[in-house]
C-alpha cells in the first residue's frame, strides 16, 4: 500500500511511480477471482497453505512459466509468512486522497487477463492520479513483468527517463 512518509523530504526525492497490477481500493469489484484463494494462502497449516499458494501462483499466469521457473517462484512466494499474508490482505486499501495529491509522473501497467485485480482498479488508479498513464498488456495475467518482458522493460526504461526529464 502507498502510504505518504512522515518525512515529505523522501516522498518528493521519488521521480515517478509505476504501478503494476496493483489495486488501490477496497471495492469487491476491483479484486478478481484468485483473490478468494488468499485466506487460505494464510494458513498456519503447511500443507493448505502450500496447495493455496500453489494455485494463486498458477492463477498469476495466462503465459505460464517453465516448471524449473514456477518452481523458483513457488519456492520465493513461501518464503511470506502466514502472518505477513495476513497482513498484506488486511491492510486498508482507501487511499483516494493520496492518490489525488501525487505530483510526479505515473505509469499504471496492467495485465488484461489478471486474475488478482480487475482492469477496472487500474483506470481507476490512473483516472485518480493527475497525469498518470495506462498501459494494459492484452493476453497477460497478473505478471507483465515476466508474460512480456521486453515490452515491460521497454516501457519501463522509457517511462523512468522521462520521469527523470520532468524532475
Amino acid at each position: 500500500m502507498l502510504q505518504k512518509p512522515d518525512n515529505l523530504k523522501s516522498y518528493r526525492q521519488l521521480s515517478g511511480l509505476n504501478y503494476v497490477d496493483a489495486g488501490q481500493k477496497a471495492d469487491p469489484a476491483f479484486f478478481g477471482p484468485n483473490l478468494a484463494n488468499l485466506p487460505l494462502m494464510t494458513s498456519e497449516d503447511l500443507a493448505v497453505n502450500i496447495a493455496a499458494t500453489r494455485k494463486f501462483l498458477r492463477d498469476c499466469f495466462s503465459k505460464q512459466p517453465t516448471q524449473d521457473e514456477y518452481e523458483t517462484m513457488l519456492s520465493f512466494n513461501m518464503m511470506v509468512p502466514p502472518k505477513v499474508r495476513l497482513g498484506l490482505s488486511n491492510r486498508p486499501l482507501d487511499v483516494d486522497e493520496l492518490l489525488k495529491s501525487l505530483r510526479l509522473p505515473v505509469l499504471v501497467t496492467h495485465g488484461s487477463e489478471d486474475k488478482n485485480s480487475n482492469l477496472i482498479a487500474a483506470e481507476y488508479t490512473t483516472k485518480m492520479i493527475p497525469g498518470a498513464k495506462l498501459s494494459v498488456y492484452q493476453g497477460i495475467g497478473h505478471s507483465p513483468f515476466f508474460e512480456d518482458a521486453p515490452r515491460f522493460n521497454a516501457e519501463l526504461a522509457a517511462f523512468v527517463r522521462s520521469a527523470q526529464k520532468v524532475n
